[in-house]
């Protein structure tokens, strides 16, 4: 674990993606304090202004200053996508856990629950949830969770068996440790890396499909501030005004970008061995953002 911090720390990459979701994170906690205007305050008089010291990213088709509508839609994006990932990795963790621990009938009916749910493209599953609960923040969460549950119990299920078989764990039970302390000490703990890399790429995907849907109509609703719903919004002005669409879709593109490049400096300082394909990939955006060096070997 010392090793990770260390690898992890010398990565300019990750440490410059690291401090941007932190900016990002904290300034969208803290938008009531820091946002100039109320997001959904109008003034039809001042619609579709450009840039300015009053308003930084200029104003709507209804005259609301678009920074405050930024910082007050990361809070919904952002925030909403973390909270459904940690709901999300729960579940997966408890049942992976289990299945790979315990193997035999559990495993087996865990299995084939996940395997029905697999079934369903995840998309067409979350539309189709959310179309019959109704639009709304919480039936998004609740449509995300079941949509994406049965992924992760697979994937920490995998895990677990892979550290089932190492020789400590073999250790430890003959040694007589109970089966919570291995569950706990050793198992949690060794697989804590790979979950965590799981839950950062994936939260780039949940950010996406809140914005999808939200940009689709069956999200989150107006007047309520959110980059989905803030794209859906600008499309009927696009002809005419086309850069309201550049604030939401560029503030998505680059937290996108940033959990991705995350989760892939994670599994690198995990494994400092990764394979030249996966250095090849972060190379051109490392350099972008001020990579000493090319990590090509």
């Amino acid at each position: 674990m010392v090793g990770f911090f260390k690898r992890f720390r010398k990565d300019s990459l990750a440490m410059s993606v690291s401090f941007f979701l932190g900016t990002v994170i904290l300034l969208a906690v803290l938008a009531p304090l820091v946002a100039p205007y109320d997001p959904t305050a109008q003034n039809i008089i001042n619609k579709f202004q450009g840039p300015s010291l009053a308003h930084w990213f200029g104003t709507d088709q209804l005259g609301r200053d678009v920074f405050s509508r930024i910082l007050y839609g990361g809070r919904v994006t952002i925030l909403v996508s973390l909270l459904t990932m940690a709901v999300t990795i729960l579940i997966g963790t408890v049942l992976g856990v289990l299945a790979g621990y315990f193997r035999g009938r559990l495993d087996d009916v865990i299995m084939r629950i996940c395997d029905i749910m697999l079934s369903f493209p995840s998309e067409v599953l979350i539309l189709a949830i959310v179309g019959i609960l109704g639009t709304g923040i919480a039936n998004i969460v609740l449509a995300t969770v079941i949509a994406k549950w049965a992924w992760y119990v697979r994937m920490i299920r995998a895990i677990i068996i892979q550290f089932m078989d190492s020789n400590y764990i073999r250790f430890a039970k003959v040694s007589g440790c109970s089966t919570g302390h291995i569950i706990r000490k050793h198992l949690l703990v060794g697989a804590l890396g790979e979950i965590a890399v799981l839950a950062t790429l994936d939260t780039a995907g949940t950010i996406l499909n809140i914005s999808a849907l939200s940009f689709l109509g069956l999200g989150v609703q107006p007047p309520t501030a959110e980059w989905g719903m803030m794209l859906n919004e600008a499309k009927n002005v696009m002809t005419t005004n086309p850069g309201q669409m550049l604030a939401p879709g560029v503030a998505i593109f680059m937290v996108v970008a940033a959990f991705n490049f995350l989760g892939d400096s994670i599994q690198e300082a995990m494994n400092p061995k990764i394979d030249k394909v996966f250095k090849t990939r972060r190379s051109l955006f490392g350099a972008m953002f001020g990579r000493k060096k090319a990590v090509i070997e």
